[in-house]
């Protein structure tokens, strides 16, 4: 299967691949926290979305403790979702 982008279409996936690949290397680096906590999450993506990506699988949150510890999400896995499902509108 073969599929045609445009310029535009194009530039917009390396953008996006460019600005991933940027927070990667900030994250390992220590110039950015690696995890966002619940709170930052819902701030950065909507509520509605995380809940709906973790109830689809898309991402995994983890706890640093037992049960009443705060959960925390991977910073680059929930940005490449995002990324990835607002790709999906340009293609």
């Amino acid at each position: 299967m073969n599929i045609l982008l445009t310029d535009h279409q194009l530039g917009i996936l390396l953008r996006d691949a460019a600005e991933v690949g940027a927070k990667l290397v900030l994250s390992r680096t220590g110039k950015i926290k690696p995890y966002l906590n619940k709170s930052e999450a819902f701030r950065r993506y909507g509520r509605k979305n995380i809940e709906r990506w973790i109830d689809q699988g898309l991402i995994t949150p983890r706890k640093d403790g037992n049960q009443s510890a705060a959960w925390r999400i991977d910073r680059i896995e929930v940005e490449a979702i995002r990324k990835s499902l607002d790709a999906m509108l340009y293609i």
